[in-house]
This record gives structure tokens, C-alpha cells and sequence, in this order.
């Protein structure tokens, strides 16, 4: 069976998935200082970055419109499977799923599902790599469906970041309590929960931050075999961070594989410069 794997461009693909004709990614629109921004192949983090920085308004992003998620769906394959960030922060999901109905009216049920990820970033890019895997394991439709359903409820997602205001500015913070000792180099330690961003722990710089962040990690991994997990890292603009993360991972842990990714715009939007974002 073909198939295609859809994901929002907050997912954030490796080079490798950018150039195979099974993924695609559908851009959500960014918005600086009056610029529109489309978050597709030619986005420049730099440059964004540098225009963010400058910028004495907050950056903002859009979901794509159920006509251009149709668009996808129409696709000459015959299973669509969609990733969407987290259905609590974005109408992304909810515009994939109208799109679905949409296409369902128009040809017929049993083709195209959307996975509300619970996450963002690689998040969802480990999500579609699993759909990917059970696809091409020969499972029926219906069964990557629950199989995939299944895996994304498995999905943890933990995140150390060095600037909160984008997030905050836009309401994605609401169950989040200020930090006010950003003077004293805090940092603060997150999470997801159900598709929510919950702060689950700080720490006095950058690596105890890190370090806080595995914990927490190894904390919900109790009990399971990593070593058959695959894990991905998102950074914005920091290699080397990643790197070390990467590092005091395996310290603790092994896993299947580990990938690194940099991130898109929506990631570079709301993790901000420096940002590292785990999934496992």
C-alpha cells in the first residue's frame, strides 16, 4: 500500500525526510513586526532570529486553512496519516480534521486520519517516523491508526529553553507561574502533559537545567525499555547544546537511535534562540 505522511511544519524533518516523497509538510504562516513569513522551505532561521530579536513586537504564527490541508490529502496514495502539534496550542488540528471531513464528503471515509500529536517539534516528527514504521511493517489501515494512537499517548516531550516571553506573550504559558529571577540565570525545566505546557522543575543554569530535564525524563521513562525507543532533539541555532545533551543522555540511557534536528520557524517562534527540545 502507498501512503503519505503529513505533518504541520512545526514538526521539524531531518534532511533526510525533507527529500522523501512520502512526507510532506503543510507551512503554518509566521508573523514579525508586520511580516508575513512562510514557514516552508525557504525559511531562514538567521535572519528570523535577527529580525525577532530586533523586533519590539511579538512575534505571532498561524495554522494552515483546511483547504490547504485538502490539498495534501488528495495525494495519488491510499493511506494519508496527519501530525499536528498539540491541539491545546494550535487550531492546526482542528483544521486538519475539518479538512478530513472535507474530504471524506467529497470521496469517501477510510483514507486520511489526523493525530493530535500532544507535542510539537520532534514530537511529531517521532511520531511520523513511527507511523512510518508500522505502515511499511504491513499493518492495515486501521491498525497503524490504533497502533499509532497508541504511541503517541506513550510520547514525552521535556524542553529547557532560554527565553519564555514568546510563549508567555501568546497564551501559551497560562498554567505556567512567572518566573521572576530570570536576572539569576534560572531556567526554568518543561514539559507536556496531555498537549499542555507544565514547568517541571528549575535549576541555576543552563547544564543543571539539562540535567533536571533528564531526570524528568527518566522519571516518566521508568519501567521502560529505552533501548527500543528512538529519541530526537530539537535545537534553535545550537548545535553544541544539543550535543551535550545528547551526551548527558546516553550517560544515563540507551536508546534505539538518536537524531538531532534543527528546528523550523513555529519551533524557532516559540523556543526561541538557544532552545533544546527532547522527545522520547
Amino acid at each position: 500500500m502507498s501512503y503519505r505522511i503529513v505533518l504541520d511544519s512545526c514538526g521539524d524533518l531531518t534532511p533526510e525526510l525533507k527529500k522523501d516523497p512520502n512526507y510532506e509538510s503543510v507551512p503554518l504562516e509566521l508573523e514579525i513586526n508586520g511580516e508575513r513569513i512562510i514557514d516552508d522551505e525557504t525559511f531562514d532561521q538567521l535572519s528570523y532570529i535577527k529580525k525577532v530579536a530586533e523586533s519590539p513586537t511579538c512575534a505571532k504564527t498561524s495554522c494552515p486553512s483546511p483547504e490547504r490541508y485538502l490539498e495534501s490529502y488528495k495525494a495519488d496514495v491510499d493511506h494519508v496519516y496527519v501530525v499536528t502539534l498539540s491541539g491545546a496550542l494550535s487550531g492546526s488540528y482542528n483544521s486538519a480534521e475539518v479538512a478530513r471531513k472535507m474530504y471524506e464528503e467529497q470521496y469517501g471515509p477510510g483514507k486520511v486520519h489526523v493525530f493530535d500529536s500532544k507535542s510539537a517539534c520532534c514530537g511529531e516528527t517521532l511520531i511520523g517516523r513511527k507511523i512510518e514504521e508500522f505502515e511499511k511493517s504491513g499493518m492495515s489501515f486501521e491498525e497503524v491508526v490504533e497502533a499509532g494512537e497508541k504511541f503517541v499517548k506513550s510520547v514525552d516531550t521535556h524542553f529547557v529553553l532560554d527565553d519564555l516571553e514568546t510563549l508567555r506573550k501568546n497564551g501559551r504559558l497560562s498554567s505556567v507561574k512567572a518566573l521572576v529571577a530570570s536576572t539569576l540565570n534560572i531556567k526554568p525545566v518543561m514539559g507536556a502533559i496531555d498537549g499542555v505546557i507544565v514547568q517541571r522543575g528549575k535549576a541555576v543554569g543552563l547544564k543543571k537545567a539539562y540535567r533536571k530535564m533528564i531526570e524528568n525524563l527518566m522519571e516518566d521513562k521508568k519501567g521502560v525499555n529505552t533501548k527500543e525507543r528512538s529519541l530526537m532533539i530539537t535545537h534553535v541555532n545550537c548545535p553544541d547544546r544539543a550535543q551535550l545533551v545528547k551526551e548527558m543522555l546516553l550517560e544515563q540511557l540507551e536508546f534505539r537511535d538518536i537524531t538531532i534536528v534543527d528546528a523550523m520557524g513555529v519551533a524557532t517562534t516559540y523556543a526561541n534562540n538557544g532552545g533544546i527540545v527532547v522527545t522520547v
